[in-house]
């Protein structure tokens, strides 16, 4: 079923896996306080049905500094983002808009700077609880790179300006599939299969992969 249907309900193997996420920082980081780890939680659970943290749109500038935007290297370099610093932040300053199923994200071409643009279509969650989705990146020219990603998120605990220890939401990308200049298909989830189906050009056979953790 699709997390994006409203009766979406988390699988008893996804809430396994955010529960024993929570454990493990237990283990390695001291027990959290209760509150805060019902908070964390909840994050987690909104951003696997909506894409979304505290009602906010996650800004699709996240896939271009996954690796989407960097077409000279062929690995990401950032692999992973904390998402309640990054959403509403100045780093990622510029509008977010809704185009039907698409958010989108970028700037106008500017005093010597090509225009940009960065979107996705979250697709939903996997069983297992991993966040599927397609981002398309356009740096000014006439290509429109399409990439599948395959995304973990997780509490996990970090040290505040002040030492303290606090939670963050950390939004991971496990896998980027790249599915062409301006692909035109359907992604589906069944489990946790992601099945890719090309639309255009000859030869074009579905594809499946199976999305899991490392």
């Amino acid at each position: 079923m699709n997390s994006n249907s409203p009766s979406f309900v988390p699988t008893r193997r996804a809430l396994l896996a955010s529960f024993g996420a929570l454990l493990t920082l237990g283990a390695l980081t001291g027990p959290l306080h209760a509150a805060e780890a019902g908070e964390a939680a909840g994050l987690v659970a909104e951003a696997r049905k909506s894409f979304t943290l505290r009602g906010k749109p996650i800004p699709p500038e996240i896939f271009r500094d996954f690796g989407d935007g960097n077409l000279a290297d062929s690995g990401s370099i950032w692999t992973s983002v904390d998402l309640d610093a990054a959403v509403g932040s100045n780093f990622y300053f510029d509008a977010i808009r809704q185009n039907g199923a698409w958010v989108t994200q970028g700037r106008a071409a500017e005093k010597g700077r090509e225009a940009e643009e960065t979107a996705y279509r979250y697709i939903g969650a996997t069983k297992s609880g991993l966040l599927i989705a397609v981002a398309t990146y356009n740096g000014g020219g006439s290509g429109v790179f399409t990439n599948l990603h395959v995304l973990d998120l997780a509490p996990t605990r970090g040290f505040d300006d002040e030492g303290k220890l606090y939670t963050r939401v950390t939004l991971t990308n496990l896998r980027s599939v790249a599915l062409g200049d301006r692909w035109d298909g359907d992604v589906t989830i069944a489990g946790d299969d992601i099945h890719i189906k090309t639309r255009s050009g000859a030869g074009n056979a579905p594809k499946t992969i199976q999305a899991k953790r490392p």
